[in-house]
């Protein structure tokens, strides 16, 4: 019999819905904020709000300033370059491992729900629906390479590669390439061509660094 999904606590809501406003740009880089603004604005009270800037300030994407509330983080183009270094790195080597496990059909089926689903977006031109799928297949990757440690590592630096891909989504070309490459990565997995997995996911994001930046320095969206 299976059991009913668990309720996602009070904290878990308001770190999921700050987190939001971060990634929407409702709360910009560089604004302080004081708890009980973050409170009223969500409609709940100060202990679970407090207790997701903690969390939130675990990730990275704001600071906690005692009795100051929080500040929400700022990034600079050198810190995007070094977490796509780094994001780059440990996801190829997600793909790698995955592609060596000799995975089933089965089990590749939410990877490849992922890829269809983004391919779908993109066909109703659809930035924010392909911006969910594209973060589905990227985690689901990363779990799929068993690696426990990449798997917290990747999920700490994903969040700031979000808020930056969130403030580019509607100014980049439609991603159609980065559909083709996880397309291929899918594909070498499948066939457990674990060199072909590591080189085509390194490509991959090694394009997408490069899409992101340029958009990051012509639209001067973060700090030099």
């Amino acid at each position: 019999m299976l059991e009913a999904p668990k309720q996602k606590t009070i904290t878990t809501q308001a770190m999921e819905q700050i987190r939001q406003l971060i990634f929407d740009g409702e709360l910009a880089a560089g604004s302080d904020h004081l708890e009980s603004e973050l409170a009223d604005r969500l409609g709940m009270s100060r202990t679970p709000v407090r207790e997701a800037t903690l969390m939130l300030a675990q990730q990275g994407l704001l600071e906690v300033r005692p009795r100051k509330g929080v500040r929400i983080a700022t990034l600079s183009l050198k810190d995007m370059e070094e977490i796509y270094a780094i994001l780059t790195e440990l996801e190829s080597l997600a793909a790698e491992e995955a592609a060596e496990k000799g995975y089933s059909e089965t089990d590749l089926a939410d990877l490849k729900q992922a890829i269809e689903s983004m391919e779908d977006a993109l066909e109703r031109e659809d930035r924010e629906a392909w911006a969910i799928a594209d973060d589905a297949f990227h985690t689901e990757l990363v779990r799929l390479g068993g690696n426990s440690r990449v798997q917290s590592i990747v999920s700490m630096m994903s969040n700031q590669v979000r808020r930056a891909r969130a403030m580019t989504l509607y100014i980049r070309p439609l991603p159609v390439k980065s559909n083709e490459d996880h397309r291929a990565v899918f594909d070498a997995i499948r066939k457990g061509d674990a060199q072909a997995a590591r080189q085509r996911h390194h490509l991959h994001r090694q394009d997408a660094r490069e899409v992101l930046i340029e958009l990051l320095k012509k639209h001067k969206l973060f700090q030099l």
